[in-house]
């Protein structure tokens, strides 16, 4: 296990994971959730409901998590989601990506900075002080998972590569992460990206089972089908409105010819009967005289 090579920065002693909307309530609102929305926002938070001895300790740990998002770096827990490739907006806040970090399951820290192994660190709940070197926090992780976990996944990791090469996959390393579209820019950037950890059917199978590693790259390979068919279909109303466009420009082009034509046309015969009304009123001048 390779941990990049760099100077810890200073970590806050208590890192937290931030919680959906309703999170940014008062611990007394908390209080009053129900106890299966109580218990769902706490494995939001990635806390254990059934390891808080009452309902009182599980609402202090989350009021706790909650108000220790304030201290987190932002671009320390971007740098988990660029190595855990989670689908988050590069301006999201730090409730949404600690969301969707506290949704990562791997335990392969290949690739991950120092500051970001820290936060994923105190978001599963490694207390740290911010001095620890990045090996004793990669180990202290491993003890966090235990036995019995610890051997479930190396099961699943097996039966990923195995899987994988049923079916012969062979993907790019170091593929590019690229965050959601943002609605304005907000990181700071200077900002190296660290290294992408790749991500093929035996890591997600090995993070989250057999059938639920298939049902991703399922729906991965759904929604990137879906994508190229929504590009397809946008490019070609993009050529019919063009064509659109066109043909109106130059249906307006020949409007207007059309209109100057008549305008000419109106404009000679109204001097062309000016000038016979004259020439008439002369030759009626003239007779009257003689």
């Amino acid at each position: 296990m390779s941990i990049e090579s760099a100077k810890p920065t200073e970590a806050p002693s208590r890192p937290g994971i931030p919680p959906p909307a309703v999170a940014s309530a008062p611990s007394s609102m908390l209080a009053d959730l129900p106890t299966d929305e109580l218990e769902h926002l706490a494995e939001e938070f990635g806390l254990e409901p059934k390891s808080h001895k009452s309902r009182q300790h599980l609402v202090a740990a989350l009021d706790d998590r909650r108000k220790a998002i304030v201290v987190m770096d932002r671009e320390a827990m971007l740098d988990v989601v660029r190595w855990g490739r989670r689908p988050v907006a590069v301006n999201s806040s730090k409730e949404q990506i600690a969301l969707e970090i506290a949704r990562i399951k791997s335990m392969r820290f290949e690739g991950l900075s120092v500051r970001g192994l820290s936060v994923l660190a105190g978001m599963r709940g490694v207390k740290l002080n911010g001095k620890e070197p990045p090996e004793w926090i990669a180990k202290a992780l491993s003890k966090q998972e235990g036995f019995f976990a610890r051997l479930h996944r190396k099961r699943r990791a097996y039966v990923g590569k195995m899987i994988a090469g049923m079916i012969g996959e062979e993907e790019p390393e170091g593929a590019d992460y690229k965050f959601l579209p943002p609605q304005q820019q907000t990181t700071s950037p200077g900002t190296p990206p660290p290294t992408v950890r790749k991500e093929n059917l035996a890591n997600e199978i090995e993070e989250s089972g057999l059938f639920g590693g298939l049902a991703s790259r399922v729906k991965k390979t759904a929604d990137v089908y879906l994508n190229q068919k929504l590009d397809e279909i946008e490019q070609r109303i993009d050529r019919k409105l063009d064509e659109i466009d066109r043909r109106l420009g130059e249906w307006r082009d020949r409007e207007i010819a059309n209109r100057i034509r008549i305008i000419k046309i109106t404009l000679w015969t109204s001097v062309a009967v000016a000038a016979l009304s004259l020439h008439y009123s002369d030759v009626s001048v003239y007779f009257r005289s003689w």
